[in-house]
């Protein structure tokens, strides 16, 4: 599958642990929106990316993409420690330039 290459990078960084390489992915101005709650700029992300992995100790592994007008939505078989494991998200990305300016996660 043929990913943007800042989407691709933040599956990657996510895979690895790395909240360095993966709040590089995004724009300073970049916004998050993941369980009913919204997080904008780097500090923000950074916080909410390693709750989460704290919390959920996920690994997301995208299974397709799909790119259109509205940006470009991957469907990902997430796997961690909640109830459910593994389920399959739909993470919508929207690009500015090169890097990603806005993410959505949802069911």
């Amino acid at each position: 599958m043929q990913l943007p290459q800042a989407i691709q990078a933040y599956f990657e960084a996510d895979r690895k642990n790395n909240c360095e390489a993966l709040l590089a992915c995004f724009a300073p101005t970049a916004a998050v929106h993941d369980e009913g709650r919204s997080y904008s700029g780097h500090y923000a992300i950074g916080n909410w990316w390693e709750w989460s992995k704290a919390r959920y100790r996920h690994v997301a592994d995208p299974l397709e993409a799909l790119t259109d007008e509205h940006g470009t939505k991957v469907i990902a078989k997430v796997t961690g420690e909640f109830p459910g494991s593994p389920v399959n998200l739909t993470y919508v990305f929207r690009l500015m330039s090169d890097t990603i300016a806005a993410l959505e996660i949802g069911a």
